[in-house]
């Protein structure tokens, strides 16, 4: 079985500059959703292996969609996505049962490495 990977966000850019990291690094079953809303819906229609969730976007930001994920699916892997100056919204996400995070403007290492570290958790 593949992995799949829900990428969050609200920038069309950024989503496809996730996914094309992801495609060159052989993970191509990727799925985007442009808020937590529509998150939550592809969440339970593909069951993805990872979500790679924004913190800071409009409708339901990354901490509420992480909270309503995590009542749906109390097993969700989910890696944040922050901006800098953001920790305690980080420190908030851990808790709520985030694997991990990555900051924006992310390194393409690091981004491959929260997810692989996200799929043995």
């Amino acid at each position: 079985m593949g992995v799949s990977i829900l990428i969050v966000d609200d920038l069309a850019f950024v989503r496809m500059m996730i996914k094309d990291i992801l495609m060159k690094h052989g993970f191509t079953e990727c799925y985007e959703a442009a808020n937590g809303i529509e998150a939550l819906k592809k969440y339970n229609e593909i069951k993805p292996t990872i979500v790679l969730l924004d913190i800071t976007m409009p409708i339901l930001n990354g901490i509420e969609t992480l909270q309503r994920l995590m009542l749906v699916d109390p097993h969700a892997k989910v890696v944040m996505c922050s901006a800098l100056g953001q920790q305690k919204l980080i420190v908030s996400a851990i808790r709520l049962g985030a694997k991990d995070f990555i900051v924006k403007p992310f390194k393409e290492d690091r981004l491959i490495s929260a997810i692989k570290k996200a799929i043995e958790k």
